[in-house]
């Protein structure tokens, strides 16, 4: 027979809001408001993390972009801004770790807090697999996977030093899950993602850090475009029940769950697929 610890022992959340006694609209923009929030989006100029950014911002958040091209931030940050919210650019090279610490001082220094960070960048190549150069490879992983690992360590140990209760997003991929042909080392880039969020929010969850995985299907995006002919967009749109490519802007409330600290509070470890039913085809 099951028998629960005694009630002193179970430890409950007592600060999770809002009551359901709130009327719809103040119950709504409790669970999801993220207003005195810092995020921090590496890969926010991109297509897919710059739309995230901008769902960000219109929660409330004061977003901060990581990227290589200011230009494409100013676009970003210019639409950010017409919808009422703010942020700023840092450039940011993943590669380097001491890049992303000057990304992280940068944005304490200017912000003072940093509360959600979001691992977006990403590179790919439709390279046959024998192919597949030593250089090619690294490229890839050392984006892909060994950049998240670094922004991890940098600002997990910031949100551990200074007790900072965090939400760290990392960008997977569909083909972490079901291995994709023609991005052999992409697939494998991003598992090893799935795989290293997994084990951090392990790690981190007595911490009040939670890791997640947002795993994107078939979204048009810089990175895909080289590897998405017709042949291969039919391919795609017969394993998809939804038929279609998805829009970045419904990522967007996928973001805001993992990212609010009340509707998210006890999700961490966990693999939010959006991909109109892609993973779920057999035959």
């Amino acid at each position: 027979m099951l028998s629960f610890p005694p009630s002193s022992t179970i430890v409950l959340a007592t600060n999770i809001q809002p009551t359901m006694s709130m009327p719809t609209t103040n119950f709504l923009k409790s669970l999801f408001d993220l207003t005195g929030k810092v995020a921090v989006v590496i890969g926010g100029t991109g297509e897919l993390c710059g739309t995230m950014a901008v769902g960000l911002a219109r929660a409330g958040a004061e977003v901060v972009l990581g990227g290589r091209i200011p230009e494409k931030a100013e676009r970003r940050l210019s639409e950010i801004t017409s919808h009422g919210g703010k942020g700023y650019f840092v450039p940011v090279d993943v590669t380097s770790r001491e890049s992303l610490q000057h990304l992280l001082d940068t944005v304490l220094e200017r912000s003072g807090q940093v509360d959600i960070l979001i691992n977006g960048a990403g590179t790919n190549s439709p390279t046959p697999f024998l192919d597949v150069t030593e250089e090619e490879y690294a490229r890839i992983m050392d984006t892909n996977l060994a950049a998240v690992f670094r922004a991890c360590q940098v600002f997990g140990s910031y949100f551990i030093n200074n007790a900072q209760p965090a939400s760290i997003i990392n960008l997977g991929s569909i083909s972490g899950l079901s291995p994709l042909s023609r991005v052999f080392t992409y697939s494998a880039s991003k598992a090893a993602v799935h795989n290293l969020s997994k084990n951090l929010a392990r790690e981190w969850a007595d911490k009040d850090i939670r890791v997640n995985t947002l795993v994107p299907g078939f979204f048009p995006a810089e990175q895909n475009r080289k590897v998405l002919d017709e042949t291969r967009v039919l391919d795609i749109l017969r394993q998809t029940p939804a038929s279609r490519f998805g829009n970045a802007e419904e990522l967007i409330g996928a973001t805001l769950l993992l990212a609010s600290p009340v509707a998210g509070s006890f999700i961490t470890g966990h693999e939010l697929i959006v991909d109109g039913g892609f993973h779920a085809m057999t035959i």
